[in-house]
């Protein structure tokens, strides 16, 4: 089997269904080694003799057959139902521990990891460890209990042909410790091959419309015939080893049973004559039926010696996946509640920045400098600043997103780098800049951040945020599939759906990322009415590139280059920000061009 530390704990969990399914396999392994002997028995009763007062013999041996046959029914299908029910039960368990530790990685780990790689270690590696866990255990197994009970039993009936019967055991052990080395190396070349598909599938199936868009279709076809071809190559490759190995495998027992027929029929044949075989001063005499048993015990071990030769093949596979999936699980979490974290409780929404400084991970400069800001609670804060001037980065930041020096960003007085970081996002929604929907109803998009619904809630959410019409002209209304991010929805629709998604959720922090740049000015001017009026005394923040979306907002805060110029009313800004007062001009401009 397949020993680690993430998936030694599921062992033992599914320890009953190991030891069932084990027991079951031995008691098969054990009863079928009875079928040979009947068989040479049945023979042994036609000895050139007439079969008539022989009758009583022969239908014990069928009886006895049909014994053992319901026994093997029995026992198979026990094995089958609780070996493969442990494997399914690790593999789901592996499959969950996979996804919350990919929740917890941070933003850092999926920029350096593309997203198709990771969705490969979902698939093909679990499914590899899976494979190992089930049908290994069978093959182990079968090639050691199986194996053992079936060479007893030829020792007992001829020794010097289990001798001639043990070569194929140790050769397919020599070859197989060399070609285990091979194939994994190949296997994982053969699964890197594999994340290049996945990952040039994710990005083609994302940017479809912009392939449409610039008629680039045939393009990428090419480009990913390449990378398939590529991939095709190396499985190829791989495939030849494994069919290389199970070739001289197949060949080494066909060899070794044209010799114990050959062998054995000679031995045989001299004692019908009369003149058994001496060997090292032993007599080795045999009947037909004697032959027949023997021949019957080496083929059940056929099966245990091509397991053994697959065993080495899957084991390489499932090691090689599973270094994948553990170095995966062996991520470090950079963000992560302390130990003895504060747990945010009653959230008022007053929100502090003291000289804070902030640079992603491989920037040559930083993204916020010097940010001092206070905003009380129940404000509502404007944001605006020009494309990179940190705006989405300032708002980022209250989710804990990433690190960041400690007593420099507060909630409520509280520094957010102490605080256990559920308990502090549970009290800030979002709307984020890419508007993200999931392919499922509206109402369970909108009421995404409970388990229950409350249609009452959703409908209410949809009013605030001005979708409720849109919604409502839909065929199934709120029963509406989105389709995939929202695929069948225009871009003001599924801006408002996520306002909708915010609102919802009844925090002490809202934060609105650029979410309402797809809607006309009337519909803006209704969202920005009603939070006022719903979000009175709680805190919201609204970043935006239009001045007219911030204008009516208690405060703003002008960024320029990562620091803020200036935070104040708008009437006190165009007196004392140079940013704030031409990007007022430029609008206005654009306004009377437009108009």
């Amino acid at each position: 089997m397949l020993f680690g530390k993430y998936l030694n704990k599921y062992y033992l969990k599914n320890i009953v269904y190991f030891i069932i399914g084990v027991v079951a396999l031995v008691m098969v392994d054990y009863v079928q080694l009875y079928l040979p002997e009947f068989l040479g028995g049945l023979v042994d009763l036609f000895d050139g003799s007439s079969i008539v007062g022989h009758e009583d013999e022969m239908l014990e041996l069928i009886k006895n057959t049909l014994i053992v046959a319901a026994l093997l029914f029995v026992g198979r299908s026990t094995w089958r139902l609780t070996v493969f029910r442990a494997e399914n039960n690790i593999e789901e368990s592996l499959r969950n521990d996979m996804f919350m530790k990919a929740e917890r990685l941070s933003q850092r780990y999926y920029h350096e990891n593309k997203v198709g790689t990771v969705l490969n270690w979902f698939s093909d590696d679990v499914s590899e460890v899976r494979e190992f866990i089930g049908w290994g255990t069978v093959m182990i197994v079968d090639a050691i209990f199986l194996t053992v009970l079936a060479f007893y039993k030829m020792i007992m009936l001829n020794w010097f042909l289990t001798l001639i019967a043990a070569l194929p055991l140790v050769l397919i052990a020599i070859w197989g410790f060399f070609v285990e080395k091979i194939e994994a190396k190949m296997w994982k070349l053969r699964q890197e091959a594999n994340d290049k598909i996945y990952e040039f599938a994710n990005e083609g199936f994302t940017g479809l419309r912009v392939i449409k868009a610039f008629v680039k279709e045939n393009q990428q076809i090419l480009a990913f015939s390449k990378i398939a071809k590529n991939s095709q190559e190396t499985s190829i490759k791989f495939q030849r080893v494994v069919v290389l190995f199970g070739a001289m495998i197949e060949i080494i027992i066909a060899i070794i049973l044209c010799l114990i027929i050959g062998f054995g029929s000679w031995i045989v044949y001299l004692a019908v004559k009369g003149e058994p075989l001496n060997i090292w001063g032993t007599e080795i005499s045999f009947t037909a039926g004697n032959l027949i048993t023997f021949v019957g015990y080496f083929d059940t071990l056929i099966w245990p010696m091509i397991a053994l030769g697959q065993i080495f093949s899957m084991r390489s596979r499932a090691k090689a996946s599973y270094k994948r999936i553990s170095k995966f699980l062996d991520e470090e979490e950079e963000v992560k509640s302390p130990e003895n974290a504060i747990k945010l409780k009653d959230v008022k929404g007053d929100i502090e920045f003291r000289d804070f400084n902030f640079q992603y991970e491989g920037a040559s400069r930083e993204s916020l400098k010097g940010i001092n800001v206070s905003i009380k609670a129940g404000e509502s804060i404007g944001i605006v600043g020009k494309i990179g001037s940190g705006k989405s980065t300032l708002v980022n930041i209250l989710l804990r997103l990433s690190n960041y020096k400690e007593n420099s960003v507060f909630v409520d007085g509280i520094d957010l780098m102490k605080c256990d970081i559920d308990s502090l996002r549970e009290n800030v929604a979002i709307v984020p800049q890419d508007n993200f929907l999931f392919s499922d109803e509206i109402e369970n998009n909108i009421a995404f951040s409970t388990e229950e619904k409350d249609l009452d809630l959703i409908k209410k959410s949809a009013v605030f945020s001005c979708v409720d019409e849109d919604i409502a002209d839909f065929k199934d209304q709120y029963k509406t599939v989105s389709g995939e991010r929202g695929v069948t929805l225009s871009g003001g629709q599924k801006q408002r759906i996520s306002i909708a998604r915010a609102f919802y959720k009844k925090s002490p922090i809202l934060i609105l990322d650029d979410s309402v740049s797809a809607v006309d000015t009337r519909t803006e001017e209704t969202i920005l009415s009603n939070i006022r009026e719903y979000r009175k005394g709680k805190t919201t923040i609204l970043v935006s590139s239009r001045i007219s979306t911030v204008s009516t907002l208690d405060r703003i805060i002008v960024l320029k280059d990562g620091e803020v110029e200036a935070f104040d009313t708008h009437e006190n800004l165009l007196k004392s920000s140079p940013t704030y007062k031409k990007m007022v001009y430029l609008q206005e401009l654009e306004k009377e061009i437009e108009g």
